[in-house]
């Protein structure tokens, strides 16, 4: 098959350039492969059953050919099966992320690993949450109440998810208590969800997909909340910052270090080593240790150290391709094998770091909290003693770099409203929603595809968006894409609609600045709680659901199962949800109008039931009008126009 040319792929000139060098230097890339395989039209509609060892049985979706797996498994229940797979998937991502950090947290307080609590004010907003007595305690005693609480989310045999309680918008909690589909701890549901996939087992589609549903909610509550709050208590807070993106953020002048992943605790510790081993980067010849992030560590570090980004996920390898990069350090989620391939072509060391994820030819640093001193020094004196293997023939390094400001938390964004309403910091954002100067809240969450042309659907949904005066937040590698593009920087307000550029110059120029960016990034791909926490508060305070919020949910160019999960975890408040990639639903008619349908008199769809539904658009324009319509109608509903 002909490769796409590099125009193709992206409009990136420093992704264009990185991928002519790296085909120039017979180096395969994501982008390659994506044009060398040929996608399966089964597996593409869900249609592929390979759960038990009668198979794998596939049926066809034109009637042709036979019509149930040997089991007796039709075409739904296989679909449905196969959908709850991807959210498994998913989800156990997430959930693992989150209890990393709550060992972490636990460690950190009984004094066996080398963290320290660093916003005591969130630590104790969580424990009241929490219903914990915080009176005549140390932080310390009060960070172990909270992690053995986030732990119990992981254990506990009956009831309720802690956090699940404590940040579930109560309309949303009783909707899923009647449906008994709210999850008891993230272990056990996930165990669950496998066993019911098993051949053999659950064989009802909409049984299924309300089991995905579930599923979407562990990842909202164990994965997303859970991490948000305790990383925030770790780390800090995120404030907005100001930094820089593209993959000129690498030095040429250092030592060179990527990382790249999810959980941020070694990633922290890896920043810190860098400052104090710059004297031995100093002695090989370089002026220093350059930390650059990649996808979602990528994302951490930007909110909280002003760490400046260099990749997404569909560009990962070709950080390394600049020829420039002593080290890429890799956790969990988003990190593709082939990065070990490419790194093998150059001086790059790969450098796992957890023992259930690991890649062959990598190198292995052993990472847990108590050692995390430890493994952060080895890895930082590694990437320092590799700065002399460099080729001067293969450094490419691209020029420019994009100025973006990154760090809005709920708590940040709360902050800057407080300046124009002290006592009720929520009045101004909803006097302008009421007034039609802010039409709707428009998340754009999610990945980049390899498959896909990196960016243009995450900035094309966006900018309609913005232009139609609809507030834009944005999370995980899809605010990679509207920070490269000017959209997190005030330049990027020739995008917005007057009424909506109105709002952000008022809001900015009240904290000290010209105005806020047309897209506010509030965080990697498990703080998409925070934006979930946005509507919540805007709920609470209007005293109606989410469900009745003109809000919308976008990933134009996913490629992770996780997305999904996270979708699915906002259909259940009630948001609808867009994806720009196939979902791999479409093979089953009756899984198709459960996710995607209207409200149909005799049917059931997750719009009749919750409020929200799947939007399948691969046209970004007519998603962004589609998303539109939903905002309107909810709008009309909500304020009766």
């Amino acid at each position: 098959m002909k490769l796409r040319h590099v125009t193709e792929v992206s409009d990136d000139l420093q992704v264009q350039s990185l991928l002519e060098k790296a085909r120039k230097e017979s180096v395969s890339t994501a982008f390659d492969r994506a044009d060398e395989m040929m996608q399966c039209g089964f597996g593409s509609a869900g249609v592929c059953c390979r759960y038990c060892l009668e198979g794998p049985c596939r049926i066809s979706p034109n009637g042709k050919g036979p019509q149930k797996g040997v089991c007796g498994a039709d075409i739904h229940q296989i679909v449905a099966r196969s959908f709850l797979n991807h959210l498994t998937q998913g989800t156990s991502g997430h959930a693992e992320h989150g209890r990393e950090v709550a060992l972490t947290l636990l460690e950190a307080a009984e004094g066996k690993a080398p963290f320290e609590i660093k916003d005591v004010d969130k630590l104790y907003a969580v424990a009241n949450d929490l219903g914990l007595e915080t009176a005549d305690k140390t932080v310390n005693e009060i960070a172990k109440e909270v992690a053995l609480k986030a732990l119990e989310d992981f254990q506990k045999q009956t009831g309720i998810m802690n956090w699940v309680q404590m940040r579930a918008h109560k309309d949303s909690l009783k909707k899923w208590n009647d449906l008994r589909i709210t999850p008891v701890n993230a272990h056990l549901e996930i165990s669950k969800a496998v066993a019911r996939n098993a051949m053999g087992c659950d064989a009802d589609p909409l049984n299924l997909v309300l089991g995905a549903v579930t599923m979407g909610l562990v990842d909202g509550y164990a994965g997303l909340h859970l991490s948000t709050d305790l990383q925030d208590i770790l780390f800090g807070t995120p404030k907005a910052v100001k930094a820089k993106y593209s993959m000129a953020v690498l030095d040429e002048k250092k030592v060179n270090i990527a990382v790249h992943g999810h959980v941020p605790m070694l990633s922290e510790k890896v920043v810190e080593w860098s400052r104090k081993l710059k004297p031995e980067a100093e002695k090989v010849g370089a002026e220093g240790v350059n930390i650059v992030g990649v996808c979602c560590t990528g994302n951490e570090l930007l909110m909280r150290q002003g760490v400046s980004v260099a990749s997404s996920f569909s560009s990962q390898e070709l950080v390394i391709v600049s020829g420039a990069l002593e080290a890429m350090v890799v956790d969990i989620q988003c990190v593709m094998p082939g990065i070990q391939n490419v790194a093998e072509c150059y001086h790059t060391e790969i450098i796992t770091t957890l023992p259930y994820v690991k890649i062959a030819g990598a190198t292995h640093v052993e990472f847990s909290p108590e050692i995390a001193d430890k493994a952060a020094e080895e890895i930082v004196r590694k990437a320092i003693k590799n700065f002399k293997n460099r080729d001067p023939e293969k450094l490419s390094i691209p020029k420019e770099t994009v100025d973006a400001y990154a760090g809005f938390s709920t708590e940040q964004i709360l902050e800057a409203l407080s300046k124009l309403n002290a006592d009720d910091p929520l009045m101004p954002l909803i006097d302008a929603i009421k007034a039609g100067k802010i039409r709707g809240v428009a998340a754009l969450v999610g990945c980049t595809n390899p498959r896909e042309k990196q960016d243009i659907g995450n900035v094309t949904v966006a900018k309609e968006l913005l232009k139609n005066n609809v507030l834009v937040v944005a999370t995980g590698c899809a605010a990679h894409s509207l920070a490269k593009n000017k959209l997190m920087s005030p330049e990027g307000l020739v995008y917005c609609g007057d009424e909506l550029r109105e709002v952000l110059e008022a809001i900015g120029q009240a904290v000290g600045l010209p105005s806020l960016p047309p897209a506010l990034h509030m965080g990697s791909c498990v703080d998409n709680s925070r934006p979930a926490d946005l509507l919540t508060a805007l709920a609470n305070k209007l005293g109606v659901g989410i469900k009745d919020l003109p809000a919308v949910g976008s990933c134009p160019e996913t490629h992770s199962p996780k997305a999904l999960s996270i979708g699915t975890f906002f259909i259940a408040h009630g948001v609808d949800v867009h994806v720009g990639v196939n979902p791999q639903v479409s093979g089953s008619s009756v899984v198709t109008n459960i996710l995607c349908g209207d409200k149909q008199e005799g049917t059931v769809t997750a719009e009749e039931v919750f409020g929200g539904k799947l939007i399948y658009e691969t046209d970004h324009i007519v998603a962004a009008e589609k998303l539109l319509e939903r905002i309107n109608m909810k709008r009309a509903q909500l304020l009766g126009e």
